[in-house]
């Protein structure tokens, strides 16, 4: 079964236990693969779970956005609200890595590679960034390599 499917089932789960906020964020989630289906033109009525997991990935990296705004704001109402939202949209989200497993992972490329001078940092963290798509959190990766980089 497809996340998206998934999904879709559990809206109904949400609607019989009378789950309204739950119900709202899984209405917005699928109305988000809605809009990525017809900008897309796909002619079938579900995403294929990569299509899906980005477009929840984007949607927990504009919660995140919203959190920090509405905190700098002083709005920790509304902060609260996107949190909520963001915890429930991260349960459809692979389990990233830790930082452990990253610092292992760019330590075992910088061994296969080299010495890696700054001049190419950005190159190295494209070629890393790659490799774990969808893996690993690209702040951690990108404080790992400056921190292991010289």
């Amino acid at each position: 079964m497809t996340l998206h499917k998934q999904i879709k089932d559990q809206i109904k789960e949400a609607m019989i236990k009378k789950d309204a906020f739950r119900l709202m964020v899984l209405r917005g989630l699928s109305a988000a693969f809605m809009n990525e289906i017809v900008a897309k033109k796909i002619i079938a009525d579900e995403l294929g779970d990569e299509d899906t997991i980005t477009i929840i990935r984007r949607l927990v990296k504009q919660r995140k956005d919203s959190i920090e705004q509405f905190t700098k704001g002083g709005r920790a109402d509304l902060a609260e609200n996107e949190e909520a939202e963001m915890k429930i949209l991260e349960t459809f989200l692979p389990q990233l890595m830790s930082k452990e497993e990253v610092e292992v992972f760019v330590k075992g490329k910088i061994a296969e590679t080299g010495e890696i001078d700054k001049t190419k940092l950005g190159q190295f963290m494209g070629t890393i960034m790659k490799d774990l798509k969808g893996k690993a959190d690209g702040m951690i990766v990108k404080e790992i390599i400056e921190l292991l980089v010289k």
